[in-house]
């Protein structure tokens, strides 16, 4: 196994493998995302443009197992950071998370760790930011397709220095698994203060 950082469009060798990751992990609960290769590559093409993105790979052998990716909050749509300036950030100062995708085997063996560190090592790197945060989609607990035995990923956040901020949040729309069109869903930012 192996995890490495890539930088700017050194990833566009691996834009296909994370674009294929995206779909398979994200189809699961919560996100229960019914993806698309030609919406990834327009998604991810976001991050290969900007020398200062980050994409840490895990992989297994020649096989891309895992992903995570982020990219300064000031390469994003004006409508993504509005949420922020409302509650007195400065986006100029936040690295943003954009995902974190990992096999189902995999999980458990610090992977999701080393992906974290990686992303904000290269935060302190780039310099001048003060907080990391990432979003993640808020279904209801009563939700007919969450598995009985799901396991939230709140503590582990929690236990890594990040926090939701109440109100800070967004919506992203998407064709869930099963659905014949798209709907938004509530997406709830956690945000953490870089030392």
């Amino acid at each position: 196994m192996q995890i490495f950082p890539i930088t700017g469009n050194n990833i566009l060798p691996y834009l296909d493998d994370v674009a294929q990751l995206r779909i398979q992990v994200f189809r699961s609960f919560p996100y229960l995302y019914d993806g698309s290769m030609a919406y990834e590559q327009r998604y991810l093409s976001t991050y290969a443009d900007s020398p200062d993105s980050l994409f840490v790979l895990a992989q297994d052998g020649d096989r891309i197992v895992g992903a995570a990716t982020a990219i300064p909050m000031a390469h994003e749509t004006d409508e993504f950071k509005q949420p922020f300036v409302d509650h007195g950030y400065d986006p100029e100062r936040i690295f943003y998370f954009g995902e974190s995708v990992l096999l189902p085997e995999y999980r458990g063996q610090g992977i999701g760790v080393a992906f974290f560190d990686h992303r904000e090592t290269r935060a302190r790197e780039l310099g001048g930011f003060t907080h990391c945060c990432f979003c993640a989609v808020d279904r209801p607990a009563d939700h007919p397709a969450r598995p009985a035995d799901y396991q939230p990923l709140d503590t582990f956040w929690r236990n890594r220095g990040y926090q939701p901020v109440p109100g800070l949040t967004t919506g992203y729309a998407w064709t869930d698994v099963g659905d014949q069109s798209q709907t938004t869903k509530p997406m709830q930012f956690w945000i953490r203060r870089l030392s």
